[in-house]
């Protein structure tokens, strides 16, 4: 069984780094936005390892699907879920990042 883990990666087409936090299973449950530099990248991960108990810091959107966005405590939005069918697989996603982000290995595929 693979571990929950925190990739890294540089978009050739845009230029700008990106992270994504997959679970166990493979699935991405958390991604960034565009980063300029790897550092600033790595810094996003750091913060969504330390924002991510809080349930404060998320903020839940309901409509046609369901997703969540993890903000850090300036607001500043630092993660985006998938769209989810159901609130339940939402809740189990922002569980899943609670749970597994603060201890997940950061893996860099550059």
């Amino acid at each position: 069984m693979k571990n929950p883990k925190f990739e890294v990666f540089k978009s050739e087409k845009s230029g700008q780094f990106y992270f994504r936090l997959k679970a166990v299973n493979g699935q991405i449950i958390l991604s960034s936005e565009g980063y300029s530099s790897k550092q600033g990248c790595i810094n996003g991960v750091e913060s969504v390892k330390k924002n991510a108990p809080d349930d404060a810091n998320y903020e839940r959107k309901d409509g046609e699907n369901f997703s969540f966005t993890l903000k850090a405590k300036n607001k500043e939005t630092i993660g985006k879920s998938e769209s989810y069918t159901t609130k339940v697989a939402r809740e189990n996603g922002i569980d899943s990042v609670k749970k597994n982000a603060p201890e997940s290995p950061i893996e860099e595929l550059l």
